[in-house]
């Protein structure tokens, strides 16, 4: 529901500080990337990518859980998922399809497979970053469907990152990029509202009856 009016109601209810703290950080939220997770088996780590993801402003992640039923950490979330939107999925192909369908192209996190540099990227499409297990990797079936694959430059004799380490260097340098683009990466105001109204759906323990107080004014 996005009804700006229901909205701007919800609102009044928040502090000042809080209310202009949702439109700071609403207008630096983006959906021109986001990031999938892949059966990861640490529980932390799908935690720490989400904090990740609401700390350089991606509003969506995804979680393919076909091998791995998980939930949130909230302590190591620190609050994330109130902020960014989880998307769940019971097959990699159910993923890929669904973000297909929203215009991204399928991007692979690996070491392998001629993966282009992270200095290298091309930030200009729509992209769903995708990251695997700690051990494996990510499945034959991503590998197979990927339209680009990416990686981070090392030196080391170590061949990867911890996936939480990964996607914070990722994110922090396409999001970097991308903000310093004249590629139109904001959300529209029909996504903001969407968020915004996420946003006060957590925020308060009385909200179906604040949303009944609305609609019987209305």
């Amino acid at each position: 529901m996005n009804d700006p009016e229901l909205i701007s109601f919800l609102e009044d209810f928040l502090t000042p500080a809080r209310k202009a703290l949702f439109d700071k950080v609403v207008q630096q939220r983006t959906n021109h990337f986001t990031v999938v997770t892949e059966d990861v088996y640490q529980l932390h780590n799908t935690s720490a990518v989400m904090r990740s993801c609401d700390v350089f402003g991606i509003q969506n992640i995804h979680v393919i859980e076909e091998r791995n039923l998980k939930k949130i950490d909230r302590e190591i979330a620190m609050g994330a998922q109130k902020w960014v939107s989880l998307n769940r999925y019971h097959s990699s192909d159910e993923c890929i399809q669904n973000l297909r369908d929203k215009g991204y192209q399928i991007v692979a996190s690996s070491p392998h497979y001629d993966a282009s540099l992270l200095s290298d990227f091309d930030i200009s499409k729509p992209s769903a970053i995708f990251f695997g297990t700690e051990i494996n990797g990510l499945s034959s079936e991503i590998i197979h469907q990927a339209d680009k694959f990416i990686k981070i430059p090392m030196s080391g004799f170590t061949e990867s990152l911890n996936i939480s380490v990964s996607a914070a260097i990722i994110l922090q340098d396409i999001t970097q990029k991308l903000r310093s683009s004249k590629l139109k990466w904001e959300l529209t105001e029909n996504e903001k509202n969407a968020v915004k109204f996420e946003w006060l759906s957590k925020s308060f323990k009385n909200f179906d009856q604040l949303v009944k107080k609305f609609q019987d004014n209305g």
